[in-house]
């Protein structure tokens, strides 16, 4: 079984960035798919961005130019850096890991102040 644990997030200016990392207690060499999901207050979650085991990457259209998913097998770790960050990006940020079976963790949160 697979833990997931976020850190990163934080309180930041409109404009700024962060880098959220997320963490595996195993080994995420055998996760077909890593993703960033948000979910802010009211809404639903919704996709952010992910990456498969070969490198590619995908990302929701709001977040395209501004957002970079990566990750680090050898250190079991996926990270989502997020620049010009806006307002809107306000959301407790969750790691998913897709392989036979799914994991997510607890979140992070990002506050985007105007």
């Amino acid at each position: 079984q697979v833990q997931l644990v976020e850190s990163g997030g934080g309180l930041v200016q409109a404009g700024g960035s962060l880098r959220l990392s997320c963490a595996a207690s195993g080994s995420i060499s055998s996760m077909h798919v890593m993703g960033w999901y948000r979910q802010a207050p009211g809404k639903q979650r919704e996709l952010v961005a992910t990456i498969t085991s070969a490198g590619s990457t995908n990302y929701v259209d709001s977040v395209k130019g501004r957002f970079t998913i990566s990750r680090d097998n050898p250190k079991n770790t996926v990270y989502l850096q997020m620049n010009s960050l806006k307002p809107e990006d306000t959301a407790v940020y969750l790691c998913n890991a897709r392989g036979i079976l799914g994991y997510w963790g607890k979140g992070t949160l990002v506050t985007v102040s105007s």
